[in-house]
């Protein structure tokens, strides 16, 4: 009988989700097996030689079968890594990607400049990484994180409570700025962040199959050309900002010049920029509310 030891199963599942055309097949085969073993990464490369109990190799091997089908690893072990954070996640929210990183820097290094106390809104909050992210740097800020989903909100009350946060970060169940009016803070939000739905329709068939397939529909589909969301907050967002506030939206690849035009109609925001990515693809769109 085979004996299965840590390091034959790393190769083995890296060749097998290799062949099988997934993304980062070593990352996600060391995800896997610490998660299987209840070991950090590192500790798979200094137990090399560790014989894996039979019960744990069947578990294993139904998880590599389902990630060899495009399941997104992080919803098959629960949780995933943002701005150098774990995060809990589940199927009910999208999985926090890299690029989103760069609004969260934004985000930090404006408030970081502002003196005093910060109040910042959070729309479509998913499972809270963006919120948890910025708080978890700025020390004077606290958020109302809000989203349309009552399930999503569950996975981000999970992460709030995990990183202890209870007290900065609100969360709150509605459609937009929606559930915020009747609470809105005298002086108004310092800064207003929002990764929306963005993905057109016509761009249903080209995502990855473990995007279009297992994340939820809700938080990716944003009407026949993505912009839907983006002009219900644009519209929305100065009458929840403090003037020289700031409204920061992460845009898809090829949008900043239609979202950049939907915020010089209103009238309301000065300096409006939009940013590239790594990827040199349009990401995020910065607008600061003109003072008094």
């Amino acid at each position: 009988m085979d004996t299965w030891t840590i390091q034959k199963l790393l190769n083995w599942v890296t060749e097998y989700l290799g062949t099988k055309g997934i993304d980062s097949p070593r990352l996600s085969a060391e995800l896997l097996l610490s998660h299987v073993l209840a070991k950090k990464r590192i500790e798979l490369y200094t137990q090399f030689d560790h014989r894996v109990a039979e019960d744990q190799l069947a578990l294993l091997r139904g998880l590599v079968k389902r990630a060899g089908q495009h399941e997104p690893v992080p919803y098959l072990v629960g949780k995933t890594e943002f701005y150098s954070l774990e995060l809990n996640v589940t199927p009910d929210c999208m999985i926090p990607r890299p690029e989103t990183e760069l609004l969260v820097e934004r985000a930090i290094k404006f408030l970081q400049v502002r003196s005093g106390p910060q109040i910042v809104c959070d729309l479509c909050t998913g499972s809270g990484c963006i919120a948890i992210a910025i708080v978890k740097n700025c020390p004077s800020a606290r958020i109302i994180a809000t989203d349309i989903s009552d399930e999503a909100l569950k996975v981000a009350a999970q992460n709030v409570q995990k990183h202890l946060l209870d007290e900065r970060v609100e969360l709150l169940c509605g459609d937009l700025f929606e559930p915020v009016t009747a609470r809105l803070p005298g002086d108004r939000f310092d800064l207003t962040v929002c990764n929306p739905p963005y993905v057109s329709a016509a761009e249903h068939e080209s995502l990855a199959r473990n995007v279009r397939d297992y994340e939820p529909k809700l938080a990716l589909f944003a009407g026949p050309d993505g912009l839907d969301i983006f002009r219900r907050v644009i519209e929305e967002a100065g009458g929840f900002l403090k003037p020289g506030g700031a409204l920061m939206l992460e845009i898809g690849f090829s949008q900043g010049r239609a979202v950049k035009e939907l915020l010089e109609q209103t009238g309301t925001f000065a300096e409006i920029r939009i940013e590239r990515d790594f990827q040199n693809h349009d990401r995020i769109a910065i607008a600061k509310k003109m003072s008094l």
